[in-house]
């Protein structure tokens, strides 16, 4: 950080003012990366309520409607770790900047849409907005001190939640009570405030690793995401026998081999294979990516079971506005255990914050076996697991930082942030195949019973446990803000 201006003896109370200055900077720092944030991660949950009207509205086939969803979890993946180390080697604001103005050009080219191809190629946009959360919490790490830098990457990275929790509610409302692009419209607004307000009190970190920018390895790593996420996102559809699915996810599996090889060859890599499997780091990852695969259960499960019909004997029948609404306390409760994350980090280590995390939402999930017969049931639920996503979600980017070299803090944790979206594709995809094949007919509809819903939630439950045990094996109590790793 740069240093503090020493004020003149002469002037009485001039320290303080300096110190108050700081720390009024500091907060707007957080709280204008947190809301970037959660307007990136609003993008998500966007498009969930005209899912089921997208045939229509667009006059498209179902089966072709959903590369809208499709396309942003491709572009995403594909943009995070480029764009992380983009902002090590060139800077992070300006990257992040770029980011969110992908978003406002995306939002503008959906709202303007009437058909599906420009739809998709505005979901495209704004997948490639999906770096702005690991740049935030890299910025914070360059400009905020270590007491602080806890509780305010546990809140960015919270900000992932809020932003999905919240989205939906908001998303079913404006769906329900205005044309469909207003949702759009809505997203460039708030892009253009964030875009607004970071370019204004953000600072750009003197923090570069310079070097050049690995091409081919980002061409490589891009390659491999999309064969193996589509193979994944698309494998129920085309059949997970079928050659086509098979040929994705082998070609993934090749082309990452190639470029690990690649990567631990060429002298400015994309992404720091040997930082990567340092124990801190490789372990943080694996316990992301398969927290990631578990959290997908609450977002798939509780949607399902509310709107199922009440005739089935245990669907409660509710409108997707209720959906929203059910679904919105966790992203609160995300946010408001952010602090608690930093105080047990900071107490006993972020290592105990992941594991006390992984444990809160495998209670959450085990109550949802047997709590799920009415919708109180279900807020309770999503407040439990938001809890211990909150509480994990603080903890996973202080393991990360604490292990890699301040050069190299957007990189990590764009790669962190892939893991998790790497677990929660696999987990839709484990999850999908339950649900198709333990249904019930219910008259001229097919839905799962109510013992598929169980299995996944047993399986999420499951996975969190397995995150648990991954996190016991991470090295002891290790500050990350107070980490003198270079």
């Amino acid at each position: 950080m740069t240093a503090a201006i020493t004020e003149p003896a002469s002037i009485p109370g001039g320290a303080n003012e300096n110190q108050s200055n700081r720390r009024d900077r500091r907060v707007r720092l957080v709280v204008v990366l947190a809301l970037a944030g959660i307007v990136v991660s609003l993008m998500q949950s966007l498009l969930i309520p005209l899912i089921p009207e997208l045939p229509k509205l667009l006059s498209a086939d179902p089966t072709d409607t959903t590369w809208a969803v499709t396309a942003t979890l491709l572009a995403a993946a594909v943009a995070t770790p480029t764009v992380g180390r983009l902002g090590d080697m060139f800077g992070k604001r300006r990257m992040l900047l770029i980011s969110v103005a992908l978003l406002v050009v995306g939002s503008v080219i959906g709202a303007l849409s009437t058909a599906l191809v420009p739809l998709v190629v505005g979901r495209v946009f704004q997948g490639l907005a999906a770096g702005v959360i690991p740049l935030g919490i890299s910025i914070m790490r360059d400009e905020l001190p270590a007491e602080r830098l806890g509780s305010a990457t546990a809140m960015m990275s919270a900000s992932l939640g809020v932003g999905g929790a919240l989205g939906l509610p908001a998303a079913a409302f404006i769906a329900d009570k205005a044309d469909w692009h207003a949702l759009f419209w809505v997203s460039a607004v708030l892009g253009t405030i964030a875009f607004a307000l970071v370019a204004t009190l953000v600072p750009e970190s003197r923090v570069r690793s310079g070097g050049r920018f690995d091409i081919l390895g980002a061409v490589g790593l891009s390659v491999a995401l999309v064969c193996l996420l589509l193979g994944i996102s698309k494998g129920s559809a085309w059949g997970w026998n079928s050659p086509l699915t098979i040929g994705l996810l082998v070609s993934a599996l090749v082309v990452l081999l190639v470029w690990g090889i690649w990567e631990l060859q060429t002298p400015a890599p994309l992404v720091d294979l040997r930082v990567s499997a340092r124990r801190q780091v490789l372990l943080t990852n694996v316990a992301s990516l398969i927290f990631g695969f578990a959290l997908f259960g609450m977002s798939l499960v509780l949607p399902q079971l509310l709107q199922t019909p009440t005739a089935t004997g245990y669907g409660l029948g509710q409108p997707l506005l209720v959906v929203g609404l059910v679904m919105a306390p966790s992203g609160l409760v995300m946010m408001a255990v952010a602090p608690l994350s930093a105080a047990i980090s900071r107490v006993a280590g972020a290592k105990v914050s992941l594991m006390i995390g992984a444990a809160v939402v495998a209670c959450g999930y085990g109550l949802n076996i047997v709590l799920m017969g009415e919708v109180w049931q279900l807020v309770l639920v999503s407040i439990v697991i938001g809890g211990g996503i909150g509480i994990a979600y603080g903890a996973m980017p202080a393991l990360v930082m604490g292990g890699v070299p301040r050069s190299e803090t957007a990189a990590a944790n764009s790669l962190n942030t892939l893991m998790r979206s790497i677990g929660t594709s696999i987990s839709s995809a484990v999850a999908g195949v339950i649900l198709a094949q333990m249904v019930i007919a219910f008259g001229p509809v097919i839905v799962p019973t109510q013992d598929a819903f169980r299995v996944v939630m047993a399986v999420s439950a499951g996975a969190s446990v397995v995150a648990l045990l991954v996190a016991s094996f991470l090295p002891g109590r290790k500050s990350a803000g107070a980490s003198t790793t270079r």
